[in-house]
């Protein structure tokens, strides 16, 4: 709910709210609300929208779509309006219109001498209107808005109106050139308008709205170098009035301009002058331009770069037009730019805009300087051998680079050369003679070239060799020690020294023993110490073992030894060991005083002291007595009367060698009654005699051993045998020539019977290695390659190969090998062009030869034959493997593919390892057939196009693709039909356009067939393609349809059947056809659902029952709307009127009157007054009253003068003999005398 200002909101408000409610509810209807007066006299709405055309004429009244006005709840008042606001022009006036209980606000325009409405300069005004009754405190208040409809009253102007551009020649087609710009003030519909030139133009078109200009023919500067053009600009909304609408003109100025398209170009050829030359020619320069005119002139060729000191220039010489020569300015150093000068140069033309070339470096050769500077690859070759290498051990390859080809290397003469010698023609450097004769540790050698103004320096370092042997400080070592020493001492240090240098003079020491000793030496220090416990009883009492001193060298290792002899001294380190334990006998009571009972016997291994016995237990009564010396046990007093109960004696007994007791044995005595044996005692051997006797024996073999060592004899001293090749040595060797460097031919296998040194074989190649191809190790006999072979070159070697030893004096022997050098495969076949072209026409037949490729290969046999392939994946063309004729073998097609880059393989047929093949590029280009229709694209076209464009313009733009080249690829465009020449189409560019207007209520839709043409010789193909043009229609709905008066007034009697006829409304509509037909309708008001319209001829009818005692009248808005694409229409306010029908009966106001009357009341004495009422507002007649039932006695009558009055008739009371009536009960019927 909202009321002016505040509102409240939700379901149920809370009370302050309808508090507030209530309160603004109260001083509005005290003061009064904006077009609301007291009493209900207000507008219908506070606020109305109304429109009105600008340029109205006079009397012209706005348009509302609500009924504006107050309803007359008084029909009495007479109501005026008045415009208090918003209208300072004066251009309105307000009227009052009253129909019914309506009073109609009626805007109107003033006549006389008032401005004219003008919406460009304001389009609304907002009135404020205020009604008041004449006579009466009333006034209401409402406001009008008011929209001022715009008029097609002005026409599209240009600014500016003269344009001029400069387009080159070469600009593409539908390229936008200009655009020219109109504008008009009206709105909508009313300020749109089309461009179009006013003569027709081929070469241009004009867009519609946009005023684009765009290229849609081709240009020729020599045919027409400008077009003066001239656009007119048409009003759309003019033109449909009939008027052609067409405001200024507009000019357009193209000039056409030839186009610099092309940049020049540069062609040198070099060359290098003879230096006789007085002047020299370094290279011809050629300029090219492809433009015609000033354009493809050269203005200039310079040199931007490369010449810091000014010393060529371009002459321009030769019979052709742009031809230059590149010659000496002044003298040129050559010899501070050695390699030559890069020369930068650029050419201009003459076009505008000027356009330059690429810059091209040309390199101008020093003449003086044909050739790349030789030198050796390096300064300083740093290498080093044994030096214990024999003659013809590899020393270095040297080498020049670039390596001339009567290359020839030398040794300087020097202190060292006699040592070494050169390969003259390879540049390897072998030793001569052996180096270990001459204690020298670094070698200078001297390199030079032929001419001897080229040097390299060999330094050759000797790396030294194990010849000398280790030597001990002393020439044997002693020592003696105590087999009570711990594990791990020190007993003696050996030590030797050795001459050589690192690891050679390394030593390393060893026991040179074949038995097991408890002695270990270290390897470093060469201290010998124990390894376990000595034991002099059970090892032997002296150790005589060799000790070897060993050095690091290699291949071998030099070695002396040395004799040591190590004494053990015997230790008192072992207990007496009992041979019998655990003895256990009987005795007699009666046994004698020192009889001699049994002995005991203990062993001292040590041998050192002799053993005594003694009783360490056992004994405390004295009985027995031990001798210490023999061990022997006797009884020492009787036991006879002793008083000992107990037989049973047990005697512990030990043994001592004075230092150390043997473990307690034990005896068990029983002393028994009567005669007892005399062998009565047992005991435990322990075989202690037996374990000692071994141990002795193996002493005693253990010595024996150690005496077998003795002695050292050196069998490494004297060179007795001299190296012999093996039985397997081969005498003929077959080589591939392609075994790469460093690969093994094969192994020689020598011996040498001698030990150490002396049986060492060392292997050289002292002679037949001509090409240096080969080199052997001089340790293992591997046969190498050393530098490529080369079979074509040299197919066979004959080497010496030599072997010695290293004794002394030192031996050798030699075998000759001769080498067979086999061909391989490591010549690729060479073509005989590096790249091969051919033009062929693209219609050629499958199988025609186009061309035919060579190859060659070196190599012999089946390396040498080639065969050829095509490796890349086409279809269109194969070749001859064994001619390398290549032909045609599929349909061609140059517009798929212009031109083939085929690689061609030739390949030799190598039985074994891999196959050897060159690559060459066959370019193959495909001349061009016309074989190609034009082809549309896309293959059909589908436009709409308004039907008020105007004459001229561009519809659609065809384009087709025709890849042929040249005239066959040049399209020409018609129509097959043009409708009677309400199209035409541009030949050249394929611009659709309007010749003739177009009219959608006539034809909405053409079917166009165009045919696209090539200038193909002597054949010409062609194609054809659709072109759908559906026409749009255009509003041409340019009036409203309008009724005669705003509003009628109608009547319908309320008894009338549904479908009675009220009324009829007419419209009028000023346009033709669809535009011009009128629909009907209902839309608003009162009545909305009680009547309909029909909306073909505008009759009302009632659609509802109507009681004109519920509702007497009714509104309706009734639209009148046209068919119009864009639908007009305008409404008329109907009102209707029920008339009353006599359909209701009277009613009193009390359905039982209960009236009271005394009894024996006189005549004429009032009962009750009957009252009652019709509906029906057409009865203007009294109603009568009369008693139709129960008064039968008539006591009471109807007065007719009171209109219902009931009066006693005759005397109410009760008669004599009747009994009195307690009431009376009567019906009035009550009716209009022309009822009764």
């Amino acid at each position: 709910m909202d009321i002016i200002m505040g509102y409240c909101v939700g379901t149920r408000p809370p009370p302050s709210c309808l508090l507030l409610l209530l309160l603004k509810l109260l001083a509005t209807v005290s003061q009064g609300l904006p077009g609301t007066g007291p009493l209900g006299f207000h507008f219908t709405h506070s606020t109305y929208n109304a429109t009105v055309y600008e340029n109205s004429a006079a009397r012209t009244y706005v348009n509302s779509q609500s009924r504006m006005g107050i309803t007359l709840i008084d029909l009495s008042w007479d109501i005026k309006y008045r415009i208090v606001s918003g209208d300072e022009e004066g251009f309105f006036k307000a009227e009052e219109v009253i129909i019914a209980d309506f009073c109609f606000l009626r805007i109107r325009t003033k006549g006389g001498n008032s401005a004219i409405l003008n919406r460009e300069i304001q389009d609304n005004y907002l009135l404020i209107i205020k009604g008041s009754v004449r006579g009466e405190d009333l006034e209401a208040w409402t406001k009008v808005n008011i929209q001022v409809l715009d008029m097609n009253d002005l026409r599209p102007l240009f600014s500016p109106t003269t344009y001029s551009v400069t387009i080159a020649e070469s600009t593409p087609l539908r390229t936008s050139v200009a655009q020219v710009t109109a504008t008009d003030a009206d709105i909508g519909s009313n300020g749109e308008f089309y461009y179009y030139f006013k003569n027709k133009v081929d070469l241009f078109s004009v867009h519609p709205t946009s005023g684009v200009i765009s290229l849609s023919g081709r240009l020729n500067y020599d045919e027409k170098n400008r077009y003066d053009l001239e656009i007119l600009a048409v009003d759309r909304g003019m033109k449909l009035y009939g008027n052609n609408g067409v405001s200024s003109t507009a000019k357009l100025y193209v000039h056409i301009e030839r186009v610099n398209e092309h940049a020049p170009t540069i062609r040198v050829v070099t060359h290098v002058p003879f230096s006789l030359d007085k002047e020299p020619t370094y290279a011809v320069v050629t300029v090219d331009d492809l433009d015609e005119g000033a354009n493809g002139e050269i203005e200039s060729v310079s040199i931007v770069a490369g010449d810091p000191l000014d010393q060529f220039l371009l002459a321009k010489e030769g019979k052709w037009l742009n031809e230059y020569k590149i010659k000496e300015r002044k003298q040129v150093d050559w010899e501070s730019f050695s390699y030559g000068y890069n020369l930068t140069l650029q050419a201009k033309d003459k076009g505008s805009p000027q356009k330059s070339s690429a810059l091209k470096i040309v390199h101008i050769a020093n003449p003086k300087r044909d050739t790349v500077p030789v030198r050796f690859e390096k300064e300083v070759y740093d290498v080093s051998i044994s030096e214990f290498s024999p003659p013809g051990v590899v020393i270095a390859i040297v080498k020049l680079s670039p390596e001339p080809l009567d290359v020839e290397y030398k040794l300087s003469p020097g202190e060292d050369t006699e040592y070494f010698k050169i390969n003259p023609r390879s540049g390897l450097i072998v030793t001569a003679q052996p180096l270990n004769t001459v204690k020298k540790e670094v070698y200078k050698l001297e390199v030079t070239n032929k001419e001897g103004d080229l040097k390299a320096q060999v330094t050759v370092g000797i790396e030294d060799a194990n010849d000398h042997t280790p030597e001990f400080q002393q020439l044997l070592y002693d020592a003696y020690v105590n087999e009570s020493i711990p594990v791990g001492t020190s007993v003696l240090t050996v030590s030797a020294s050795d001459k050589d240098k690192g690891e050679n003079g390394y030593i390393t020491y060893s026991i040179a023993s074949l038995n097991l000793l408890p002695f270990a030496i270290n390897q470093f220090t060469g201290v010998i110490s124990t390894t376990e416990e000595l034991d002099f009883e059970s090892s032997p009492e002296t150790y005589r073992f060799i000790v070897r001193a060993s050095d690091w060298g290699s291949p071998y290792r030099h070695e002396s030894e040395v004799n040591v002899t190590i004494r053990i001294g015997n230790v008192n380190d072992n207990s007496p060991l009992f041979e019998k334990v655990a003895c256990q006998g009987v005795i007699s009571y009666d046994f004698p005083v020192g009889g001699h009972i049994t002995a005991v016997s203990a062993i001292d291994i040590d041998e050192l002291e002799l053993v005594k016995y003694k009783i360490i237990s056992g004994n405390e009564l004295g009985f027995f007595y031990l001798n210490p010396d023999s061990g022997v046990l006797q009884l020492k007093k009787s036991l006879l009367n002793s008083g000992v109960k107990n037989g049973n004696f047990a005697l512990k007994i030990t043994a001592t060698d004075g230092e150390n007791l043997a473990d307690p044995m034990s005896i068990n005595i029983s002393v028994l009654h009567g005669k007892v044996s005399s062998k009565s005692f047992s005991c435990r051997e322990t075989r202690v005699a037996q374990k000692l006797a071994e141990k002795l024996l193996i002493k005693a073999k253990a010595n024996g051993k150690l005496n077998l060592e003795d002695g050292f004899l050196d069998f490494y001293s004297i060179n007795r045998q001299g190296p012999h090749f093996d039985k397997s040595f081969p005498s003929d060797v077959a080589v591939k020539e392609d075994l790469p460097v460093g690969a093994n031919i094969l192994k020689i296998k020598a011996y040498d019977s001698d030990a150490g040194f002396n049986g060492k074989v060392l292997f050289t190649i002292s002679g037949g290695n001509t090409d240096s191809c080969f080199n052997i190790d001089m340790e293992t006999g591997q046969l190498k390659v050393l530098m490529p072979m080369d079979r074509e070159h040299t197919d066979l070697y004959l080497l010496n190969i030599t072997i010695y030893d290293l004794g002394n004096p030192q031996k050798s022997s030699w075998r000759l090998m001769t080498i067979n050098v086999e061909d391989a495969n490591d010549n690729s076949p060479v073509f005989l062009q590096d790249s091969y072209s051919v033009n062929i026409l693209e219609s050629s037949s499958i199988g025609t030869e186009i061309i035919q490729v060579e190859a060659r290969d070196k190599d012999l046999g089946s390396n040498g034959e080639v065969t050829y392939s095509v490796l890349t994946d086409t279809r269109q063309f194969a070749i001859n493997s064994s001619t390398g004729i290549i032909y045609v073998a599929d349909q061609l097609d140059r517009e798929s593919k212009a031109n083939y880059s085929l690689k061609i393989e030739a390949r030799d047929k190598a039985e074994s390892g891999q196959q050897l093949f060159s690559v060459v590029t066959l370019k193959v280009f495909l001349d061009d057939v016309n074989d190609c229709s034009p082809a549309f694209i896309p293959s059909s076209y589908s436009v709409k196009v308004l039907e008020d464009l105007p004459i001229g313009t561009v519809i659609a733009w065809l384009e087709t693709h025709d890849p042929d080249l040249g005239l066959g690829g040049q399209v020409r465009y018609s129509l097959v039909n043009d409708y009677n020449g309400r199209f035409e189409i541009d030949k050249a560019s394929g611009a659709i356009r309007l010749s003739r207007e177009l009219d959608y209520e006539k034809q909405q839709f053409y079917n166009l067939t165009v045919r696209a043409k090539d200038k193909g010789r002597p054949v010409s193909l062609s194609s054809v393609s659709f072109v759908e043009v559906e026409v749009v229609d255009v509003n041409e709905n340019l009036h409203t349809p309008y009724f005669p008066d705003f509003a009628v007034v109608g009547s319908v009697k309320e008894n009338s059947r549904i479908g009675t006829s009220v009324l009829q409304v007419t419209a009028q509509d000023e346009d033709t056809g669809r535009d011009g037909e009128v629909q009907y309708s209902i839309r608003d008001g009162s009545g909305l659902g009680r009547f309909s319209i029909d909306d073909e001829s505008g009759v009302i009818t009632a659609a509802d029952i109507l009681d004109r005692e519920t509702i007497g009248s009714y509104w309706l808005t009734v639209y009148a709307t046209d068919r119009g694409v864009v639908p007009l229409y305008s409404t008329i306010e109907v009102y209707i009127e029920v008339e009353d029908v006599n359909d209701n009966a009277p009613l009193t106001s009390e359905p039982i009157y209960y009236p009271v009357v005394m009894e024996n009341s006189p005549k004429d004495v009032s009962v009750i007054q009957i009252q009652a009422e019709d509906p029906d507002s057409s009865s203007r007649e009294k109603l009568t009253y009369r008693i139709t039932s129960g008064n039968p006695q008539n006591f009471f009558a109807i007065n007719i003068k009171t209109a219902g009055g009931l009066e006693v008739q005759d005397q109410g009371g009760r008669r004599s003999g009747e009994s009195p009536l307690p009431g009376v009960q009567m019906a009035v019927f009550l009716s209009y005398p022309h009822m009764a």
